[in-house]
């Protein structure tokens, strides 16, 4: 079992980055340049994704705790890190910190929720999505034939592995679909007990209903709450400005870093 990390920025605090589901780090790698004058920032992929292990045995929530727990404890071992994440990624960052507390000095989530989902059907049809792809595809333009040209398909697109007969994805469906299905399990009790600085953003256009954005935070009344003006739920690829400028405030006024100053 294997955790591909990478580093990028100087000689800050320490920060790791969360990609979600069926992502990987790569598409974090923007935010981590913005944040590298500031923090010292880690990127790596969840297990199931990108350069990690691709198939997993173990994929339950623990699992992914677990690797982060270790990426934190080896590569800033006796710091208090920031976990940031989105989607999915906001997931496992949220359920870390409530593991261990004293590893995390503050927490944001990107379009990450904790309330789960009760039908079935939501992650048995996104894995059926995966694997309905043609892959492999001859090239990108044929994978941008099949999955358009948003800012996840592209993400996808770039990372894209070359093999022997085309472009393949860095995950399996069936891996993505079991995945999901323990993300859809509802952990209030992890957010409720949550008590390092916490800050959710959500896009205008992102996943979440007014109402399901309002008890995530009834439940922490002490977590930050901030509404981009654009953006969907990949809004780290499709409304950068907007998400980083709202993520490096929030993180320099709680760091009191140089630049916050």
């Amino acid at each position: 079992m294997s955790i591909a990390v990478t580093e990028v920025g100087g000689d800050g605090p320490p920060l790791l980055l969360l990609h979600g589901l069926a992502g990987s780090s790569r598409e974090m790698l923007p935010t981590a340049r913005a944040l590298s004058d500031d923090f010292r920032v880690l990127l790596m992929d969840q297990r199931g994704h990108g350069r990690s292990s691709r198939r997993p045995a173990d994929l339950s929530r623990e699992a992914f705790v677990g690797d982060v727990v270790r990426v934190l404890e080896q590569r800033a071992p006796g710091e208090r890190s920031y976990l940031v994440g989105q989607s999915m990624g906001a997931h496992t960052a949220v359920l870390a910190a409530a593991a261990r507390p004293d590893l995390v000095a503050g927490l944001v989530l990107l379009e990450g929720h904790v309330a789960g989902d009760d039908d079935p059907g939501s992650a048995v049809g996104l894995g059926r999505f995966f694997a309905s792809w043609p892959v492999p595809f001859a090239d990108e333009d044929a994978a941008r034939a099949f999955l358009g040209s948003e800012a996840i398909a592209e993400a996808w697109i770039a990372d894209l592995e070359t093999s022997p007969d085309g472009l393949r994805p860095r995950f399996d469906a069936d891996i993505m679909q079991r995945t999901i299905e323990a993300v859809h399990v509802p952990r209030w009790e992890e957010w409720e007990s949550l008590r390092v600085p916490t800050l959710a953003i959500f896009a205008r256009s992102g996943m979440f209903s007014d109402a399901e954005k309002d008890e995530l935070m009834r439940r922490r009344p002490g977590a930050d709450r901030t509404d981009l003006p654009a953006g969907s739920h990949d809004a780290h690829l499709d409304a950068p400005d907007e998400w980083i400028g709202a993520l490096r405030r929030w993180l320099l006024s709680r760091a009191g870093t140089a630049s916050a100053r």
